[in-house]
């Protein structure tokens, strides 16, 4: 069984977030694949076998972090789609049949895969109490995110703001099924990105996430309607950094980024 890793959302090795990449015939037990996402241990492992043709989709996928399977994740499917048009098991556009519905991952003349998907219901909320110690920071705004990220989305004061968080990541764990998102506003849009994040996600067993697409489905709403564009770029500022361009396009956000396959291997067991 070949395995690979691929950092996702950048276009050099050892940036962006990497993820496990299997191309499999058919879905093990979940057992298994937990197993095997724990032993990459990486913050998702990607799982993918072909279904049949003339259906809605191409490819069955499912995410696993290395402590749960996850309802929906942006760099993995970037790095499985990467994989399948990069080995060519899937040329062009591919639709992957997952929790969160079909998910399109397109690929584009420059290299750049796009994906389409589901773009996250906002729902303003009080910021709750304890989170700005939490954080290490007080949130101007806080937003629920919906049940298919999971997340308390909070904008704080500026970019330096950002980078600055060293959060209490158990205390952190009590506002939200899967983390938190910080996020504000680029002190400089021209140096190549809009608006600045950080994911922690302390009750999937990630700590603080390098580049987070899923999350990027609730930034891109957040931001388009303060900026007053539907085309923006986000930069996540973890130690690793990535790029994420999105297009809002209603219902639906669009995530484009490149990727990097840096080791393939067999699966031994």
């Amino acid at each position: 069984m070949r395995i690979r890793i691929v950092d996702a959302f950048t276009d050099r090795p050892f940036a962006g977030n990497p993820a496990g990449v299997l191309l499999l015939d058919s879905f093990p037990d979940d057992g298994r694949l937990q197993n095997i996402a724990l032993e990459v241990n990486h913050a998702e492992t990607a799982f993918a076998h072909p279904l049949p043709a003339g259906g809605e989709a191409d490819w069955a996928l499912r995410w696993f972090t290395p402590s749960v399977e996850v309802a929906m994740c942006g760099h993995a499917t970037l790095a499985a789609a990467h994989v399948l048009h990069t080995t060519g098991a899937h040329k062009g556009p591919v639709r992957f049949a997952t929790r969160s519905g079909v998910l399109i991952a397109t690929p584009g003349e420059d290299g750049a895969v796009t994906l389409d998907f589901p773009t996250a219901p906002l729902t303003a909320v009080d910021v709750p109490a304890g989170v700005a110690e939490a954080l290490g920071a007080a949130p101007l705004t806080a937003f629920d995110t919906g049940p298919n990220i999971g997340d308390l989305l909070v904008e704080v004061a500026d970019e330096r703001t950002v980078h600055a968080l060293r959060p209490d990541l158990k205390a952190l764990a009590a506002y939200s099924e899967r983390g938190i998102i910080a996020t504000a506003r680029a002190e400089n849009p021209a140096v190549g990105y809009d608006f600045v994040s950080r994911c922690f996600f302390p009750n999937v067993g990630i700590d603080e996430d390098p580049v987070t697409g899923s999350a990027h489905t609730a930034l891109a709403p957040y931001w388009s309607e303060r900026l007053g564009r539907s085309v923006l770029t986000g930069l996540q500022a973890s130690p690793r950094s990535g790029r994420v361009r999105t297009e809002l396009r209603r219902e639906r956000t669009l995530l484009s980024g490149r990727a990097v396959t840096v080791i393939e291997g067999d699966l031994l067991v």
